[in-house]
């Protein structure tokens, strides 16, 4: 079982060899993203758990800066579709439709704006642009500890970028209250076994690890290791073949934006000044 986890995980590439093996590290390496699930509602309580483990994440201060939305509602999830689809690319995502639930991740200050307002205290921190970036850090905390949980209980998960494609819209339908914004969606649900999801590989440790300082030579070489491996997990989970470079590229470039060019005057127009 490890083994075959690490093949996965790394392909032909160096694979650690003195990882501390157990339940909770199998767990995690073998976490995939799920893009076809069953119409089953999600399990009683399955919501309650993935949130109460959202809670005991860790929190910048215990500032407590995010909330989370959880659209079942199938209309909502039809806007969710539209909203999050990809002008460029001229595709959408219909397992946001099909998923039995929606998580959307706010990074949320607007309790701690009104409860600084409510003592007569000036909220000056919200001015400045590291109230988004710790808002921002403790909502993917969060999330994280989430999917962890979901994944336990045999759910099968996907965050969803694309939810800031239309940032403004999307605030609108949730009716988002000033000093907040999704920061991105998660699909959860029961997966389909009949459209199963592989392990995407990453790169070799080599590539991301550093000890003491940033050395920018570490890895050299690593890329044509992880294209093969890429190529090979798309080409056995049925894509159309790419290269990891080509995604760079992609990933990187205007076209891949739909939208999200317009996020800062989005956060701006939410009261953030950014300073």
């Amino acid at each position: 079982m490890t083994n075959e986890l690490l093949n996965s995980r790394y392909g032909t590439q160096d694979q650690p060899a003195n990882l501390i093996w157990n339940d909770h590290t199998r767990q995690l390496l073998g976490h995939r993203s799920v893009r076809a699930y069953l119409p089953d509602p999600l399990p009683d309580g399955a919501l309650e758990t993935m949130v109460a483990a959202a809670q005991s994440a860790s929190s910048s201060s215990n500032l407590h800066h995010w909330s989370v939305i959880a659209v079942t509602d199938p209309a909502v999830k039809r806007e969710l579709t539209r909203l999050s689809s990809s002008d460029y690319f001229g595709s959408s995502m219909p397992f946001v439709q099909e998923a039995p639930a929606i998580l959307l991740w706010v990074a949320d200050n607007s309790r701690n704006h009104a409860v600084a307002t409510a003592l007569g205290v000036e909220p000056v921190s919200l001015d400045y642009l590291d109230a988004l970036v710790m808002a921002t850090a403790d909502t993917a905390i969060a999330a994280q500890n989430a999917v962890v949980a979901a994944e336990a209980m045999g759910l099968g998960v996907c965050y969803l970028g694309a939810m800031r494609n239309r940032a403004r819209e999307l605030a609108d339908l949730v009716r988002l209250p000033p000093y907040s914004f999704v920061v991105f969606g998660l699909a959860v649900g029961r997966p389909d076994p009949a459209r199963s999801a592989d392990i995407r590989p990453r790169p070799a440790q080599s590539v991301v690890l550093h000890h003491d300082r940033y050395d920018a030579t570490r890895g050299d070489g690593w890329l044509g290791e992880y294209e093969t491996a890429t190529r090979r997990f798309r080409a056995e989970s049925g894509m159309r073949e790419r290269s990891w470079a080509e995604s760079v590229v992609v990933g990187t470039g205007r076209p891949y934006l739909d939208g999200r060019e317009n996020l800062r005057r989005m956060v701006e127009k939410q009261g953030y000044r950014l300073g």
